[in-house]
């Protein structure tokens, strides 16, 4: 009995680990990929809704995790066609990439929009996670130069 425990186990773990995250190398600090991140995203028409500073939240209580920073935008018209799908898609929008800074510089990090929405009642090949996606990978490259 065990042993059929463990092979379900074993079939059933590839199925919920998450795929790994798209990563764009920066130039620059982490400060500087952000502020080009940001003129990025608005010139492909979307806003930037924040930017959360977590490793400057870390440092105030005497810890470092270096420099990451978080992303927060969207683009309303895309937004609509993701909750007209399905409205439970909210909880995991709007977009969001993470800026951390390695040993030659910085990098972006996002996770796709098929994989981030999965488990909402959207088709894999709708065509409202072609534009995510295509919006992700243009405003990273933006940034990136």
């Amino acid at each position: 009995m065990q042993r059929i425990l463990a092979s379900a186990v074993i079939a059933i773990v590839p199925l919920v680990a998450a795929a790994d995250p798209v990563v764009v190398t920066g130039t620059g600090t982490v400060s500087e990929t952000v502020d080009r991140l940001k003129a990025s995203i608005k010139s492909a028409g979307a806003r930037v809704f924040g930017v959360f500073d977590f490793g400057g939240g870390i440092r105030s209580i005497g810890k470092d995790v270096g420099e990451v920073q978080l992303v927060i935008f969207g683009d309303p018209r895309i937004g609509a066609e993701a909750l007209s799908a399905d409205r439970m898609a909210a909880l995991d929008l709007p977009g969001k990439i993470l800026v951390y800074d390695t040993a030659e510089g910085s990098a972006m990090a996002y996770q796709q929009p098929a994989e981030m929405l999965a488990e909402w009642d959207i088709p894999a090949d709708a065509a409202v996670l072609e534009a995510m996606s295509g919006t992700l990978a243009s405003v990273t490259a933006g940034a990136a130069r």
